[in-house]
C-alpha cells in the first residue's frame, strides 16, 4: 500500500472517531514511562474511553474543517488522544487523578460541547462533579427552602395552641413572624 494511501486510512480512522466522539482530551504524555503509559492505558479503556497516539500532521488533516478544527493550535509536539464517547467528562476526570502520580503526563487541550478548551479550561471541566452530585445538590436546594417553609407552619400552629388557625389567622401569623 503506498504511503498516501496508508496516512488516508489513518485520517479516515481519525474523523470517525470525532464524529462519534462526545469530547476529546490532548496530553502531552512525554516522559511518562512504558508502566505508567500501561496503567493509564487500562484505566482509560476500562472506562471505555479510546486513548492513542497519532502524529500531528495526521490529526490536523481529520479535524480540518470540522468542530474540532480549533485544536490545531495545540497540535505542537507528542501528543496522545483520548476520545469519549459517553460521558463527555470522563477522560478528563480519569486523567485527572491520574496527573497526581504521574507529574510527566500535562494537558494540553480538549474539545466538549462544541468548545475548544486550553490545559487550564480541561482541568476545571475535570474539576466539575458528576451529574448525581450535581442532582442531589440541586434536589438538597429544593427541600431547603421547603422545609423552612414546614417549619414556619409548624410554628404558626404551635402558637394558635394546637387548633387549626383560620386563612386571616395565618397571615397575621406570619406578618408577625416576620417582624421579629
Amino acid at each position: 500500500m503506498p504511503k498516501v494511501a496508508e496516512k488516508q486510512v489513518i485520517v479516515e480512522e481519525i474523523k470517525e472517531k470525532l464524529t462519534r466522539a462526545s469530547s476529546l482530551v490532548v496530553v502531552d504524555a512525554r516522559g511518562l514511562s512504558v508502566e505508567a503509559d500501561t496503567v493509564l492505558r487500562k484505566k482509560l479503556r476500562d472506562a471505555g474511553v479510546d486513548y492513542k497516539v497519532y502524529k500531528n500532521t495526521m490529526m490536523s488533516f481529520a479535524v480540518e474543517g470540522s468542530s474540532f478544527d480549533g485544536l490545531k493550535e495545540y497540535l505542537a509536539g507528542p501528543s496522545a488522544f483520548a476520545f469519549s464517547y459517553e460521558d463527555p467528562m470522563l477522560a478528563a476526570k480519569i486523567i485527572s487523578r491520574e496527573l497526581k502520580s504521574m507529574p510527566a503526563l500535562e494537558f494540553k487541550a480538549g474539545y466538549l460541547a462544541g468548545t475548544i478548551y486550553d490545559a487550564e479550561g480541561v482541568k476545571i471541566i475535570a474539576e466539575i462533579p458528576p451529574r448525581e452530585e450535581l442532582l442531589s445538590k440541586l434536589l438538597g436546594s429544593f427541600k431547603s427552602p421547603m422545609s423552612s417553609f414546614a417549619r414556619l407552619i409548624s410554628q404558626i400552629a404551635e402558637k394558635q395552641d394546637g387548633h387549626p388557625p383560620s386563612p386571616g389567622e395565618n397571615l397575621e401569623a406570619i406578618s408577625s413572624i416576620e417582624r421579629t
